[in-house]
């Protein structure tokens, strides 16, 4: 059994046999994470993988269904720690799935440098507002503004933590694509592949998926676009696939 607060339900994650705490007051994960742990190369059997600002814990279950390594959350929010850590513990997954309660820019101190195969991150997408604009939920604003970490953070500690050869996978929004290829080159991680996210045909991209390799040669891949509804207003194919497991 898993203790539930008063506003925490507990989810199936639809294509898996798996299930994870959700809170509308506190988190709830997007599809954006869904597709960062489907875009993410992982490798099966064995290594070190840290997803950095890991909310619930939605990516590593995620990740824990194609991959044998060793995996790290690390998250900030005490109360989202909380909640990954109980999902971690009613999937039975304690001895794969590690999580930290912490920053992620003290992540290099704790885990030494050039050690990590794969490092995943949802990170916040926004630049911190102004105290007018921001959202009067703690817990949303954290998730979504960059208060406690920057995408530059992100990118460097990622650099420090990853060996060479070493992928770092991100979901982001379309606006800051320049801003991630730049980072990423500054810090020695080679932009390899991008995939752009439309809500449907005819409209812009709103969500990119990246991956960069530590000291990888130059030869970016645009992937073929991926649609999340058709004109019916409905899921596509690929992402009832990817979220349900149906073909």
């Amino acid at each position: 059994m898993v203790s539930l607060r008063e506003d925490e339900r507990l989810d199936y994650l639809l294509a898996e046999d798996m299930k994870i705490i959700q809170s509308k007051t506190v988190f709830a994960f997007s599809l954006d994470a869904v597709l960062l742990a489907k875009f993410a190369y992982v490798p099966i059997q064995k290594g070190e993988i840290i997803d950095l600002c890991t909310g619930n814990g939605i990516v590593p279950l995620l990740l824990s269904t194609r991959s044998k390594a060793s995996i790290t959350g690390v998250e900030i929010q005490d109360r989202l720690f909380d909640m990954a850590k109980r999902s971690v513990a009613y999937n039975q997954l304690e001895k794969q799935i590690e999580l930290i309660h912490g920053d992620l820019n003290d992540m290099p101190a704790r885990y030494g440098n050039h050690k990590v195969d794969v490092i995943t991150c949802n990170p916040p997408y926004f630049k911190t507002p102004s105290k007018e604009e921001i959202n009067e939920n703690e817990y949303l604003a954290i998730a979504r503004h960059e208060i406690h970490c920057t995408l530059e953070d992100v990118i460097r500690v990622s650099s420090t933590l990853l060996k060479q050869g070493g992928k770092l996978a991100m979901v982001h929004r379309p606006g800051r694509l320049l801003e991630i290829v730049e980072l990423m080159k500054k810090y020695r991680i080679e932009p390899k592949r991008i995939q752009f996210v439309y809500p449907k045909q005819g409209k812009e991209a709103n969500t990119i998926l990246v991956e960069g390799i530590k000291d990888g040669k130059p030869d970016l891949k645009i992937l073929p676009p991926l649609f999340v509804y058709g004109d019916d207003q409905e899921y596509t194919e690929e992402i009832r696939t990817i979220l349900y497991g149906e073909a």
